[in-house]
Protein backbone atom coordinates (compact mmCIF):
# COMPACT_ATOMS: atom_id res chain seq x y z
CA UNK A 1 0.00 0.00 0.00
CA UNK A 2 1.35 3.37 -0.92
CA UNK A 3 0.07 6.77 1.33
CA UNK A 4 0.97 10.48 0.25
CA UNK A 5 1.20 13.05 2.91
CA UNK A 6 -1.02 16.14 1.69
CA UNK A 7 -1.51 17.90 5.21
CA UNK A 8 -2.20 18.01 8.90
CA UNK A 9 -5.74 17.92 10.39
CA UNK A 10 -4.10 19.33 13.98
CA UNK A 11 -1.26 16.69 14.45
CA UNK A 12 -2.96 13.89 12.31
CA UNK A 13 -1.51 13.69 9.11
CA UNK A 14 -3.58 13.51 6.03
CA UNK A 15 -2.96 10.76 3.86
CA UNK A 16 -3.97 9.48 0.33
CA UNK A 17 -4.00 6.24 -0.70
CA UNK A 18 -2.93 5.65 -4.54
CA UNK A 19 -1.82 2.67 -6.47
CA UNK A 20 0.93 3.07 -9.47
CA UNK A 21 0.97 -0.07 -12.10
CA UNK A 22 2.65 -0.89 -15.47
CA UNK A 23 4.84 1.48 -17.41
CA UNK A 24 4.52 3.92 -20.19
CA UNK A 25 3.03 7.18 -20.69
CA UNK A 26 0.78 7.99 -17.45
CA UNK A 27 -2.88 8.28 -16.62
CA UNK A 28 -4.23 9.50 -13.67
CA UNK A 29 -7.53 9.05 -12.52
CA UNK A 30 -9.47 10.44 -10.40
CA UNK A 31 -13.16 8.37 -8.97
CA UNK A 32 -16.18 10.02 -8.67
CA UNK A 33 -18.87 10.03 -5.11
CA UNK A 34 -18.72 8.65 -3.20
CA UNK A 35 -16.62 5.73 -4.26
CA UNK A 36 -13.17 5.14 -4.73
CA UNK A 37 -9.87 4.56 -7.16
CA UNK A 38 -10.83 0.90 -7.08
CA UNK A 39 -14.23 2.11 -9.38
CA UNK A 40 -11.83 1.92 -12.28
CA UNK A 41 -10.88 -1.78 -12.11
CA UNK A 42 -12.49 -2.06 -15.76
CA UNK A 43 -10.46 1.05 -17.32
CA UNK A 44 -6.89 -0.22 -15.05
CA UNK A 45 -6.68 -3.21 -16.58
CA UNK A 46 -7.50 -1.96 -20.35
CA UNK A 47 -4.94 0.54 -19.76
CA UNK A 48 -2.64 -1.63 -18.44
CA UNK A 49 -2.92 -3.96 -21.36
CA UNK A 50 -2.43 -1.29 -23.74
CA UNK A 51 1.45 -0.53 -22.51
CA UNK A 52 0.22 2.84 -20.28
CA UNK A 53 1.16 3.16 -16.57
CA UNK A 54 -2.03 3.86 -14.15
CA UNK A 55 -2.43 5.86 -11.51
CA UNK A 56 -5.70 5.70 -9.11
CA UNK A 57 -6.07 7.68 -5.84
CA UNK A 58 -8.57 7.56 -3.00
CA UNK A 59 -10.27 11.26 -2.34
CA UNK A 60 -9.55 12.45 0.93
CA UNK A 61 -12.45 10.94 2.82
CA UNK A 62 -13.18 7.97 0.78
CA UNK A 63 -11.90 4.60 0.12
CA UNK A 64 -8.07 4.27 2.02
CA UNK A 65 -7.46 7.73 2.86
CA UNK A 66 -7.29 9.92 5.50
CA UNK A 67 -11.16 11.27 6.77
CA UNK A 68 -10.56 14.78 7.91
CA UNK A 69 -13.53 16.80 8.67
CA UNK A 70 -12.23 19.64 6.47
CA UNK A 71 -10.86 19.95 3.01
CA UNK A 72 -13.76 19.31 0.55
CA UNK A 73 -13.71 22.15 -1.42
CA UNK A 74 -12.32 21.90 -4.99
CA UNK A 75 -9.60 24.10 -4.54
CA UNK A 76 -8.04 21.24 -1.73
CA UNK A 77 -8.98 18.79 -3.66
CA UNK A 78 -7.37 19.82 -6.68
CA UNK A 79 -4.20 20.74 -4.92
CA UNK A 80 -4.58 16.93 -3.63
CA UNK A 81 -4.32 16.12 -6.98
CA UNK A 82 -1.38 18.40 -7.92
CA UNK A 83 0.28 17.25 -5.03
CA UNK A 84 0.18 13.06 -6.27
CA UNK A 85 1.57 14.29 -9.31
CA UNK A 86 4.38 16.30 -8.18
CA UNK A 87 5.41 13.33 -5.66
CA UNK A 88 5.24 10.89 -8.29
CA UNK A 89 6.99 13.36 -10.93
CA UNK A 90 5.04 13.01 -13.45
CA UNK A 91 5.00 14.07 -17.13
CA UNK A 92 3.08 14.01 -20.17
CA UNK A 93 -0.02 12.63 -17.79
CA UNK A 94 -3.41 12.16 -19.15
CA UNK A 95 -5.55 13.33 -16.16
CA UNK A 96 -9.14 11.19 -16.46
CA UNK A 97 -11.81 12.86 -13.99
CA UNK A 98 -15.07 10.77 -13.66
CA UNK A 99 -18.58 12.88 -11.98
CA UNK A 100 -17.35 14.58 -9.04
CA UNK A 101 -13.74 14.02 -9.94
CA UNK A 102 -14.37 15.68 -13.08
CA UNK A 103 -14.50 18.90 -11.28
CA UNK A 104 -10.73 18.40 -9.60
CA UNK A 105 -9.63 17.96 -13.52
CA UNK A 106 -10.98 21.37 -14.18
CA UNK A 107 -10.09 23.39 -11.24
CA UNK A 108 -6.25 21.22 -11.78
CA UNK A 109 -5.99 22.56 -15.18
CA UNK A 110 -7.28 26.23 -14.28
CA UNK A 111 -5.75 26.72 -11.50
CA UNK A 112 -2.44 24.46 -10.74
CA UNK A 113 -1.13 22.38 -14.28
CA UNK A 114 2.19 23.46 -14.56
CA UNK A 115 2.65 21.69 -18.06
CA UNK A 116 2.24 17.62 -16.54
CA UNK A 117 -0.73 17.39 -17.82
CA UNK A 118 -0.96 16.84 -21.94
CA UNK A 119 -4.80 15.74 -22.39
CA UNK A 120 -7.85 15.75 -19.87
CA UNK A 121 -11.14 13.25 -19.92
CA UNK A 122 -14.19 14.46 -18.85
CA UNK A 123 -16.18 11.21 -18.17
CA UNK A 124 -20.00 11.91 -16.82
CA UNK A 125 -18.44 14.82 -15.31
CA UNK A 126 -19.97 17.72 -12.87
CA UNK A 127 -18.70 20.41 -15.10
CA UNK A 128 -19.28 23.28 -16.34
CA UNK A 129 -21.75 24.46 -13.79
CA UNK A 130 -24.77 22.85 -11.51
CA UNK A 131 -25.71 26.03 -9.35
CA UNK A 132 -28.90 28.11 -10.90
CA UNK A 133 -28.20 31.85 -11.44
CA UNK A 134 -28.68 34.84 -13.61
CA UNK A 135 -25.65 33.41 -15.68
CA UNK A 136 -26.51 29.72 -15.75
CA UNK A 137 -29.91 28.98 -16.66
CA UNK A 138 -28.81 25.27 -17.07
CA UNK A 139 -28.33 24.91 -13.47
CA UNK A 140 -30.33 23.16 -10.87
CA UNK A 141 -31.56 25.27 -7.89
CA UNK A 142 -29.59 25.21 -4.42
CA UNK A 143 -32.55 23.78 -2.80
CA UNK A 144 -32.30 20.27 -4.40
CA UNK A 145 -28.87 20.19 -3.15
CA UNK A 146 -29.81 20.68 0.45
CA UNK A 147 -32.47 18.18 0.19
CA UNK A 148 -29.89 15.89 -0.57
CA UNK A 149 -27.56 17.03 2.27
CA UNK A 150 -30.79 16.69 4.67
CA UNK A 151 -31.24 12.53 3.50
CA UNK A 152 -27.25 12.14 4.44
CA UNK A 153 -27.98 13.79 7.83
CA UNK A 154 -30.97 11.45 8.67
CA UNK A 155 -29.88 8.05 7.23
CA UNK A 156 -27.11 8.40 4.73
CA UNK A 157 -27.63 4.49 4.20
CA UNK A 158 -30.71 4.72 2.78
CA UNK A 159 -29.85 7.59 0.80
CA UNK A 160 -27.25 5.58 -0.74
CA UNK A 161 -29.39 2.71 -2.11
CA UNK A 162 -31.74 4.82 -4.48
CA UNK A 163 -28.73 6.69 -5.21
CA UNK A 164 -26.81 3.89 -6.95
CA UNK A 165 -30.31 3.18 -8.38
CA UNK A 166 -30.29 5.71 -10.36
CA UNK A 167 -26.31 6.08 -10.79
CA UNK A 168 -26.41 2.90 -12.82
CA UNK A 169 -29.92 3.07 -14.23
CA UNK A 170 -31.33 -0.76 -12.79
CA UNK A 171 -34.16 0.30 -13.91
CA UNK A 172 -33.81 1.12 -17.15
CA UNK A 173 -30.87 -1.49 -18.45
CA UNK A 174 -31.91 -4.24 -16.25
CA UNK A 175 -28.81 -7.01 -15.36
CA UNK A 176 -27.73 -6.85 -18.91
CA UNK A 177 -25.26 -4.08 -17.93
CA UNK A 178 -24.71 -4.77 -14.27
CA UNK A 179 -25.71 -7.52 -11.51
CA UNK A 180 -27.47 -6.96 -8.57
CA UNK A 181 -23.75 -7.47 -6.73
CA UNK A 182 -22.05 -5.07 -8.51
CA UNK A 183 -24.49 -2.07 -7.35
CA UNK A 184 -24.14 -3.73 -3.62
CA UNK A 185 -20.40 -3.66 -3.98
CA UNK A 186 -20.13 0.02 -4.83
CA UNK A 187 -22.86 0.18 -1.82
CA UNK A 188 -20.53 -1.01 0.36
CA UNK A 189 -17.64 1.11 -0.59
CA UNK A 190 -19.59 3.91 -0.42
CA UNK A 191 -20.71 2.85 3.33
CA UNK A 192 -17.32 2.77 4.34
CA UNK A 193 -16.47 7.20 3.08
CA UNK A 194 -16.40 9.19 6.18
CA UNK A 195 -19.34 11.13 6.55
CA UNK A 196 -18.16 14.51 6.29
CA UNK A 197 -16.73 13.61 3.39
CA UNK A 198 -20.13 12.89 1.82
CA UNK A 199 -22.36 15.69 3.70
CA UNK A 200 -19.51 18.25 2.69
CA UNK A 201 -19.07 17.11 -0.71
CA UNK A 202 -22.34 17.91 -1.66
CA UNK A 203 -21.65 21.81 -1.32
CA UNK A 204 -18.83 21.57 -3.85
CA UNK A 205 -21.13 20.50 -6.40
CA UNK A 206 -22.22 23.80 -6.50
CA UNK A 207 -18.90 25.31 -8.02
CA UNK A 208 -18.76 27.06 -11.30
CA UNK A 209 -15.86 25.74 -13.43
CA UNK A 210 -16.66 27.93 -16.50
CA UNK A 211 -13.78 30.03 -15.60
CA UNK A 212 -11.40 26.87 -15.53
CA UNK A 213 -12.60 25.40 -18.86
CA UNK A 214 -11.91 29.11 -20.32
CA UNK A 215 -8.47 28.33 -20.23
CA UNK A 216 -7.96 24.27 -21.02
CA UNK A 217 -6.21 24.08 -24.67
CA UNK A 218 -4.79 20.88 -24.47
CA UNK A 219 -6.55 18.02 -26.59
CA UNK A 220 -10.03 17.27 -24.58
CA UNK A 221 -12.16 14.25 -24.74
CA UNK A 222 -15.70 13.89 -22.97
CA UNK A 223 -17.44 11.02 -22.35
CA UNK A 224 -21.01 10.90 -21.15
CA UNK A 225 -24.24 8.88 -21.25
CA UNK A 226 -27.31 10.36 -22.89
CA UNK A 227 -30.01 8.30 -20.25
CA UNK A 228 -27.37 9.81 -17.26
CA UNK A 229 -29.66 10.61 -14.24
CA UNK A 230 -27.43 11.98 -12.20
CA UNK A 231 -25.81 14.32 -14.13
CA UNK A 232 -27.87 15.05 -17.29
CA UNK A 233 -25.94 15.34 -20.61
CA UNK A 234 -27.35 18.14 -21.87
CA UNK A 235 -26.57 20.60 -18.40
CA UNK A 236 -23.04 19.15 -18.02
CA UNK A 237 -21.56 16.86 -20.69
CA UNK A 238 -22.39 18.60 -24.01
CA UNK A 239 -22.01 22.42 -22.21
CA UNK A 240 -18.46 20.84 -21.30
CA UNK A 241 -17.48 20.09 -24.91
CA UNK A 242 -18.86 23.37 -26.49
CA UNK A 243 -16.96 25.47 -23.90
CA UNK A 244 -13.46 23.75 -24.45
CA UNK A 245 -11.90 24.32 -27.99
CA UNK A 246 -11.68 21.77 -30.34
CA UNK A 247 -12.98 18.79 -28.02
CA UNK A 248 -14.44 15.46 -28.39
CA UNK A 249 -17.90 14.66 -27.19
CA UNK A 250 -18.49 10.91 -27.16
CA UNK A 251 -22.25 10.12 -26.19
CA UNK A 252 -23.26 7.09 -24.63
CA UNK A 253 -26.62 5.73 -26.30
CA UNK A 254 -28.44 4.36 -23.34
CA UNK A 255 -25.42 5.40 -20.54
CA UNK A 256 -26.28 6.38 -17.30
CA UNK A 257 -23.95 8.06 -14.50
CA UNK A 258 -21.77 4.85 -13.96
CA UNK A 259 -20.90 3.82 -17.59
CA UNK A 260 -17.53 3.21 -16.77
CA UNK A 261 -18.94 -0.16 -15.01
CA UNK A 262 -22.22 -0.54 -17.57
CA UNK A 263 -20.75 0.30 -20.59
CA UNK A 264 -16.96 -0.48 -19.90
CA UNK A 265 -16.14 -1.54 -23.44
CA UNK A 266 -17.44 1.57 -25.13
CA UNK A 267 -15.65 3.56 -22.78
CA UNK A 268 -12.86 1.91 -22.52
CA UNK A 269 -12.65 1.79 -26.65
CA UNK A 270 -13.37 5.72 -26.76
CA UNK A 271 -10.20 5.96 -24.31
CA UNK A 272 -7.50 4.38 -25.73
CA UNK A 273 -8.57 6.05 -29.25
CA UNK A 274 -8.04 9.10 -27.42
CA UNK A 275 -5.08 8.60 -25.97
CA UNK A 276 -2.93 7.40 -29.44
Amino acid sequence: MAYLNVGKENHTDIALYYEDHGTGKPVVLVHGWPLSGASWERQTDSLLAAGYRVITYDRRGFGKSSQPTEGYDYDTLAKDTWHLLEALDLNDVTLVGFSMGGGEVARYLGKYNNGRVTKAVFMSAIAPALRHSASNDEGVDPAVFEGIKQQIEADRYAFLEGFFANFYNKKLIGGTHISDAAIHASFNVATQSSYYAMLNCVDAWLEDFRDDLAKVTLPTLVIHGDSDQILPIEATGQRTAALIPGAQLHVIKGGPHGLNWTHATEVNVALLNFLK
